[in-house]
């Protein structure tokens, strides 16, 4: 059965039965989950965030922390010690120092990812909220932030990819983590995403890791759907 460290599922279901239950139903196809804030809020979100991790699979908390940075400290430290692979602050030099420090203190290998500009915004969007730059110039940005930060990655569109990769070779990181949401294989709706690939355009285009949620949790059969995607970027 192929598989693929590169995919990761985006457990996007409304209870911790449901997530548990597609966990069992994707078996040895899918090694890597996200467990976002829906699951996380649960009473036992974080207790099955760690029940993945205990089975043998890498956990992504997309907590997307975002406070002052003595709390993201804090939060991080406490998020590493409890053990994950994957975790999400956003992209803001407070936020990242933050997060660093609490994840140095707690001595343990969590990678830090910085979110960038969430897949659901488009360039009318974050006019709308008051930035001054669109999509593309503000996520280059804030990768080169997090490259000053020390974090271990971004999350970014698949439409950035190459100028985040492009920034951390020149920083001398091949090592950095590009994730990212917002992919689709051909002929899946957008849903509320805006700046979406297909999955094998993302790898090409610089990408580390994809999260790809409904494609696959909300197929009809979710074991093809992402033994599909396993299929589509092999060799890539």
């Amino acid at each position: 059965m192929l598989t693929d460290p590169r995919l990761i599922v985006g457990l996007d279901l409304p209870s911790i039965d449901a997530a548990r239950a597609m966990v069992e139903r994707l078996g040895a196809t899918v090694s890597a989950y996200k467990v976002g804030l829906t699951l996380l809020a649960r009473p036992g979100g974080v207790a099955f965030a760690h029940e993945l991790r205990a089975a043998g699979k890498a956990v992504f908390q997309d907590w997307k922390l975002h406070d002052i940075g003595a709390q993201v400290e804090g939060a991080a430290r406490a998020v590493a010690e409890g053990g994950c692979d994957l975790l999400t602050v956003h992209a803001e030099p407070q936020v990242m120092r933050g997060a660093v420090k609490g994840r140095d203190a707690a001595g343990t290998a969590t990678k830090l990812l910085a979110v960038t500009v969430l897949t659901s915004l488009s360039d009318a969007d974050l006019a709308e909220i008051g930035y001054g730059f669109v999509a593309g110039d503000l996520v280059e940005r804030r990768v080169r932030q997090a490259l000053d930060c020390g974090v271990d990655g971004v999350v970014s569109s698949p439409l950035e990819a190459a100028r985040a990769r492009a920034l951390a070779d020149a920083a001398g990181r091949p090592d950095f983590l590009i994730v990212t949401p917002g992919v689709r294989p051909e002929g899946a709706d957008k849903g509320d995403q805006q700046r979406v690939a297909t999955p094998r355009a993302a790898l090409q285009a610089g990408a580390s890791h994809l999260v790809v949620a409904r494609p696959v949790v909300a197929a009809d059969d979710p074991l093809s759907a992402a033994s599909a995607i396993v299929g589509s970027i092999a060799g890539v």
